[in-house]
């Protein structure tokens, strides 16, 4: 009976991807848009990321205009410098996340989880902050006067009003 030997390289490639968590049963067509997890600088108007798992994703840079996250776990993503014009993010878990110099101009942000994310410089004109948590969010003193002006909602995660969490009067 032969016994034909694996060569070593090949060995070593499957343990590397073992240890990463890489899944290589699938074919290249059938991978989510979810499972590169880095976006940086990448074009994806009208994406849709809808309940998808983001942990740590990169988004820095990316123009992400009318794409939707309605439910994604963005928490710990980078955003940073992103166009997110018109998005719908509404109930994304953005909790520490790094939003600064983003553009979430017009973008549907009811329900959003921000504690504790990183937003100076981010822009959120026009948006819709309704229920939105900004428990300990980093603000510019401009950025958080606007979001007071616009606040209204009690989260329906963690029961915070809005206002209560941008120390609005």
């Amino acid at each position: 009976m032969t016994v034909k030997k694996i060569p070593t390289y090949l060995i070593g490639l499957l343990s590397v991807c073992l240890i990463l968590g890489l899944n290589l049963t699938g074919s290249i067509g059938n991978l989510s848009p979810a499972f590169a997890q880095n976006y940086e600088k990448v074009d994806l108007k009208g994406a849709d990321f809808s309940g998808k798992d983001l942990i740590e994703a990169q988004f820095d840079q990316a123009d992400l205009t009318e794409s939707s996250f309605v439910g994604a776990d963005l928490r710990g993503a980078s955003l940073f410098g992103a166009k997110l014009i018109r998005a719908n993010l509404e109930g994304a878990d953005l909790r520490y996340s790094t939003i600064g110099e983003a553009n979430f101009r017009k973008a549907n942000l009811k329900d959003v989880l921000f504690e504790g994310a990183f937003a100076q410089l981010a822009s959120f004109r026009d948006a819709n902050i309704e229920g939105a948590d900004f428990t300990d969010v980093i603000l510019r003193d401009d950025a958080q006067e606007y979001l007071c002006a616009i606040a209204k909602g009690t989260n329906p995660i963690t029961g915070e009003n809005t206002r209560d969490t941008l120390y609005c009067d």
